[in-house]
């Protein structure tokens, strides 16, 4: 948490420093992007943006496609509207091909009915750069609205549309709700980010069960790298919703291990290759001992077929080792 202080310490003389630039120069300068060290914090908020991309994959083109927004048919991509639409929205410092957000495409894929939209905006999220990649969510979130728009337009429904963000891109996915005319239908937040975003982040900043008629979240490291519950209509803390089996080293690298189960625990339960029964529990997660065991409501499978109805926290334990690669 001190690397996060001195970060926003920096980013504040940073900023200041902008801000007298853009006093001497007038507005041109406000409309300029705000680079420094590896970093770029976007200022201009216009789609679409070379650095915010998205990669269509279907099950009879099982690779990567960049879509154009300014095409307007995406059935020159192999989009078809008898399909379920997913949006899978990477975190910090990754991309749409690294592990385990890759997983997550394969799973939607093996289902054979859907449409599966990779967002990447790496280059606005990449390391060091955590304090412009809060920044830069807004940006990744109006130009993945963009697209989300060109979909309902060409008749797409929007429940049957997910949108399924990884640590800051679960608040992506419900920052998109800005700018849409028509609420999304659903939202599976993987883990939410909690640094500085629990801190200082407004409920337009996050992701929330305004978001979305049905938000569904996965805790696996809450209350360090993920936020602690509960955020949506029905929230699942797994193996008490801080840390994971398999998951060893460090402190850092046993909570990114941990943050990042929550993608492989969701990829293998849309594959229907891991069975993960969720009971429902007291609202507090992470837990600390018992899980407090409700009988008030009925226990549900976790993964994509959660029932809409769902609501409330649930407590699940996976005993299981889960293969999460991750850089």
């Amino acid at each position: 948490m001190c690397l996060f202080k001195s970060s926003l310490y920096v980013l504040i003389f940073l900023l200041a420093c902008a801000e007298i630039s853009t006093d001497v120069e007038g507005s041109l300068m406000s409309m300029m992007d705000f680079r420094y060290w590896r970093c770029v914090m976007k200022r201009e908020m216009k789609c679409p943006d070379s650095e915010v991309n998205f990669f269509l994959f279907t099950p009879e083109r099982p690779y990567k496609q960049w879509v154009h927004v300014g095409h307007r048919d995406l059935r020159d991509y192999g989009w078809k509207l008898a399909r379920k639409n997913v949006f899978i929205i990477h975190g910090f410092n990754g991309t749409h091909a690294k592990t385990p957000i890759s997983f997550l495409r394969d799973a939607y894929l093996s289902r054979k009915d859907y449409n599966v939209f990779m967002v990447d905006w790496s280059m606005l999220s990449r390391f060091p750069c955590y304090m412009s990649a809060l920044s830069n969510m807004r940006l990744a979130a109006q130009c993945t609205a963009q697209l989300y728009s060109l979909l309902t337009q060409a008749g797409a429904l929007a429940k049957m549309t997910t949108c399924v963000g990884h640590s800051l891109g679960a608040h992506v996915c419900g920052m998109m709700s800005e700018h849409l005319t028509q609420k999304q239908y659903k939202i599976v937040g993987l883990d939410p980010a909690r640094p500085l975003v629990s801190e200082f982040g407004s409920r337009r900043f996050r992701l929330t069960r305004e978001d979305a008629h049905v938000v569904h979240v996965l805790h696996t490291n809450a209350g360090f790298l993920g936020e602690s519950g509960p955020i949506g209509h029905a929230d699942f803390c797994i193996n008490g919703g801080q840390r994971q089996p398999g998951c060893k080293g460090h402190l850092m690298r046993i909570s990114r291990c941990s943050h990042f189960m929550s993608s492989c625990y969701f990829a293998a339960s849309v594959r229907r290759r891991l069975h993960i029964d969720a009971i429902p529990c007291d609202s507090t997660c992470p837990k600390q001992g018992r899980w407090g065991l409700r009988m008030d409501r009925k226990p549900v499978l976790l993964g994509n077929d959660i029932p809409d109805t769902a609501r409330g926290m649930y407590c699940a334990q996976v005993d299981n080792e889960e293969n999460c690669p991750f850089d």
